[in-house]
């Protein structure tokens, strides 16, 4: 069923990168539910892998003494919906997780896995672009960080180095200090699904609750890679919160996405869908964050 050439299984963060170094072509598996896929499809056989299941230090939340949320690469999306620290600081990262295959799916993939397959329609990326997620690699070179925003350079293909893995995610302090983000994934089903499109929105309110201070927004299969809505963000930023200025926030969001037709949907669809999550998306999270918006505006 399966032509795998070799696997080897590393212990350690340093002998996976000992590993991957010895054999450049190989390829990392981790919780499997991408890799096995493809190669039971035939896309990758003869392949030799690097399975990084066994190294425990690369599971589990934690925060550092500045603030920082460190998120292991072999955390599993079931349990980013339970940890208490996500559930109490960046509870829309739950939410996108929740949002992903199945149960089973949930148990065994991985938020590094779902970021280093590079896909457009990762569940949790356009999350992780929202909240100015870092990525943590770790290769022959030592330690290195990359902003998620740079981290994907293609349609499926991200910024990892030859003798490299993604050790961890890490969500600075100021991304999710006084913010409140909700997600949104359109689908054709509710389950075991991938997103024909996906929005995540992050905001900031100022202290008294009637301007944005800062709003930022994240898509998913509106371009080659998982994004972030820069006009539009430099749009509403400084803005009212004002039902106006949302409905124009949305629009301006059209100058931002660049998605192209499928047999999902169509380009005219997923714009149109995505102005519709934008904006629902943004008054949820001003409600969440205890703003109000004049209905007579709407």
């Amino acid at each position: 069923m399966y032509d795998i050439k070799a696997l080897y299984e590393a212990s350690s963060v340093e002998e996976a990168v000992a590993l991957l170094t010895a054999h450049p072509q190989a390829i990392i598996i981790a919780g499997g539910s991408d890799v096995l896929v493809k190669m039971r499809e035939g896309a990758l056989a003869g392949a030799e892998l690097v399975s990084i299941y066994m190294i425990d230090a690369l599971r589990g939340v934690s925060m550092d003494e500045d603030g920082t949320i460190r998120i292991g690469s072999l955390t599993s999306f079931s349990h980013l919906e339970k940890d208490p620290i996500i559930n109490a600081c960046i509870p829309v990262l739950g939410e996108a997780a929740g949002t992903v295959g199945s149960p089973q799916i949930r148990a065994i993939g991985t938020i590094g896995g779902n970021s280093c397959n590079g896909v457009t329609s990762a569940d949790t990326a356009s999350t992780l672009q929202a909240l100015d997620a870092v990525v943590e690699l770790t290769g022959p070179e030592g330690v290195r960080t990359v902003s998620i925003r740079d981290f994907y350079i293609k349609a499926k293909v991200v910024d990892i180095r030859p003798g490299e893995l993604q050790t961890a995610i890490l969500i600075p302090e100021d991304s999710y200090k006084n913010c409140f983000g909700h997600y949104i994934k359109y689908a054709m089903r509710n389950a075991l699904d991938i997103a024909t499109t996906g929005c995540s929105v992050n905001v900031r309110l100022s202290g008294d609750k009637k301007t944005f201070d800062r709003v930022r927004a994240g898509f998913g299969v509106t371009a080659p890679v998982p994004m972030r809505a820069a006009k539009a963000e430099a749009f509403i930023n400084g803005k009212a919160v004002t039902a106006a200025n949302i409905r124009a926030f949305a629009r301006e969001i059209l100058s931002d996405i660049t998605p192209r037709d499928s047999w999902r949907a169509s380009k005219e669809f997923r714009e149109h869908a995505a102005c519709v999550m934008a904006e629902r998306a943004l008054k949820k999270s001003v409600l969440m964050a205890g703003g109000t918006i004049d209905e007579e505006t709407v």
